[in-house]
């Protein structure tokens, strides 16, 4: 089986990271695989070092343990590997065909200090597979009711419907296009990008609204709407092709990915998505 991809830091928000996780992998029937990435310390002698992985290697088990019988067919192993967090995960997600990447974006005040804000863009920027990012504050036993999908004029935007309307279809969510104007003169091609994205969400049998808003700036614009509509996830991709992303995520996704309270599902253009099974 595939497995998905579970970040840890040990950190509150990287157990809710490992709660939805659980859900997704019963969904698609596959495994999990949580990481811990291990680094050299600059003020750890070696004595320290070994004992905190130690203090790792019986958490991961201890996560194991508490986790595989939630598991409907699927397992949950656990592996240390050495090297940059965002490095470790994309390593990982290769090696295990992974279908996503899961991750909690709090790490202040968790088991380790380095899981924050950058490094969950960092994980981003380099993943062979979408991102889900997941705030300590997510209410995980609340259903993924409503999730938001933004639409503008350009050619990549349109390229996150697909797993958008995966998520949607497995969490039996209904997804709010948020069509997002700059411009007057972009009224009508923003216009013929809804319609499509419409027909192609008609298509696949899931529920869908549309609304159409002026904005100046886009991570606000997002966010704000996703608050007011309670929505429980939001879906974007990394604006630039693979390339480009390794080394920029980009400003708007990269705001979105800092300031949501909310899951963010980040799909890099042109990704090859899909969930299917085993």
């Amino acid at each position: 089986m595939r497995s998905i991809i579970v970040g840890t830091d040990f950190s509150k928000g990287s157990y809710i990271a490992l709660e939805l996780a659980t859900d997704i992998a019963n969904k698609i029937h596959c495994d999990i695989k949580i990481v811990w990435a291990k680094r050299e310390k600059l003020l750890m002698d070696e004595e320290q070092q070994t004992v905190m992985t130690l203090l790792a290697e019986e958490k991961l088990k201890q996560l194991c343990e508490e986790y595989q019988p939630r598991m409907k067919e699927g397992k949950i192993r656990w592996d240390i590997c050495s090297g940059r967090v965002a490095a470790v995960i994309a390593r990982e997600a290769r090696h295990e065909n992974s279908p996503m990447i899961v991750i909690g974006t709090n790490g202040a005040s968790g088991f380790e200090k380095y899981w924050m804000g950058s490094t969950a863009v960092r994980i981003v920027q380099e993943a062979p597979v979408p991102v889900l990012t997941i705030r300590q504050g997510f209410n995980f036993h609340k259903n993924l009711e409503r999730i938001v999908v933004p639409i503008r004029v350009n050619v990549n935007s349109r390229q996150k419907v697909p797993p958008a309307a995966t998520m949607a279809k497995l969490f039996g969510s209904e997804i709010h296009l948020l069509g997002l104007q700059e411009s007057t003169e972009e009224a009508a091609q923003l216009r013929a990008y809804m319609v499509q994205t419409a027909e192609f969400l008609d298509h696949e049998g899931v529920p869908h609204t549309a609304t159409v808003q002026k904005y100046s700036n886009y991570s606000d614009a997002v966010l704000g709407y996703a608050e007011s509509i309670n929505a429980d996830l939001v879906v974007i991709n990394t604006e630039q092709d693979r390339i480009i992303s390794q080394l920029f995520l980009g400003t708007n996704a990269q705001q979105i990915v800092h300031n949501s309270q909310l899951p963010v599902l980040c799909v890099h253009p042109a990704d090859i998505f899909t969930f299917s099974k085993s």
